[in-house]
C-alpha cells in the first residue's frame, strides 16, 4: 500500500516539477528551427549594371506566405557612356572620365511585400520568394573635379583643381581631381523608385537568413539629373542587380 501511495505521489509530483521548470527556463535558444518566426532583418551588398550599393531590410509576417518589409538602400550610378582616359601629353597624368559632370548616387527608402512561393523543408533546401517594392528616391550629385595644367614660363605648367566643364580644352586636363573635391556642392533630386525581383534563400537554419536576390530597379526623377556633358539630363534610371543578403529571424 505504501508503494502504491509513493508511486501516486511521484505520478503527480513529476509533471508539476517539469511544468515549474518550464516556467523558469529560457527557451529562446532552443526553439525548434522549423517554426514560423514572426519578424526578421537583413543586411546586404549588391552589384548592378551601373554600379554597386548597400541595403538594410526589416519586416514581419502578414501570413504564412506573405511578408511586409521596409528597406533603406544606397546605390551608386554611372552612365553607360563613361570612358576612362589618360592624357598622353603628360607622362605622370592620372586617368579621368572624359565628359563626366557629376558623380551620382541614389538613397532609397520604401516598403514592399515578399511573396513566398515555397518554404524550405526542415532538412534544408531553397526557399523562393517574389518581391515588389516602391517608395521615395533621392538622387545625389557631386560635381566631378579635374586637375588642369596651365602653362607657365618655359616648358613648365601649374596644376589647378577645378570643376569639369565642356569648355575646358581636353589637351590641358592632367587628370581626375581629389576624392573630396566638390563634397560641399552636393545637389539633391527627389523622386520615386520601384523594384521587383526574386529571392533565393539557402541553408537549413530557418533562424538565419542567407540568400541571393536578383531583380531590377527603376528610379524616376521629375528634375533631370546631369551626368555627362553634351548629353541630355536623365529622368529615368533602370538597373539590373544581384545582391547577397544575411540576417536573422526572431519573435517578439
Amino acid at each position: 500500500m505504501k508503494k502504491i501511495s509513493f508511486v501516486l505521489i511521484l505520478f503527480v509530483a513529476i509533471p508539476c516539477f517539469i511544468q515549474a521548470q518550464e516556467k523558469f527556463t529560457d527557451y529562446s535558444d532552443s526553439v525548434p528551427d522549423n517554426v514560423l518566426f514572426e519578424r526578421q532583418w537583413s543586411l546586404g551588398a549588391m552589384l548592378h549594371s551601373n554600379g554597386w550599393g548597400l541595403k538594410f531590410r526589416k519586416g514581419y509576417n502578414l501570413t504564412a506566405l506573405k511578408q511586409f518589409m521596409w528597406e533603406l538602400e544606397w546605390s551608386t550610378y554611372k552612365s553607360a557612356k563613361e570612358v576612362k582616359v589618360v592624357n598622353p601629353y603628360y607622362s605622370d597624368s592620372r586617368p579621368f572620365i572624359f565628359g563626366k559632370l557629376n558623380y551620382v548616387s541614389f538613397l532609397r527608402g520604401g516598403v514592399g511585400v515578399n511573396y513566398i512561393f515555397n518554404r524550405k523543408p526542415y532538412w534544408g533546401g531553397v526557399q523562393v520568394s517574389g518581391l515588389l517594392y516602391g517608395g521615395l528616391s533621392i538622387g545625389i550629385t557631386k560635381p566631378a573635379y579635374v586637375f588642369v595644367a596651365y602653362p607657365t614660363i618655359g616648358n613648365n605648367y601649374e596644376l589647378r583643381e577645378q570643376k569639369y566643364s565642356a569648355d575646358i580644352n581636353p589637351d590641358y586636363i592632367y587628370g581626375r581631381g581629389s576624392f573630396l573635391a566638390g563634397i560641399l556642392e552636393l545637389n539633391f533630386f527627389p523622386g520615386l523608385y520601384a523594384k521587383t525581383g526574386l529571392d533565393f534563400e539557402f541553408g537549413s537554419k530557418n533562424k538565419m537568413i542567407s540568400s541571393l536576390e536578383a531583380g531590377a530597379t527603376l528610379d524616376y526623377s521629375p528634375i533631370g539629373i546631369p551626368i555627362m556633358a553634351l548629353n541630355p539630363k536623365q529622368n529615368f534610371f533602370l538597373t539590373v542587380y544581384v545582391s547577397a543578403m544575411f540576417g536573422k529571424r526572431y519573435n517578439r
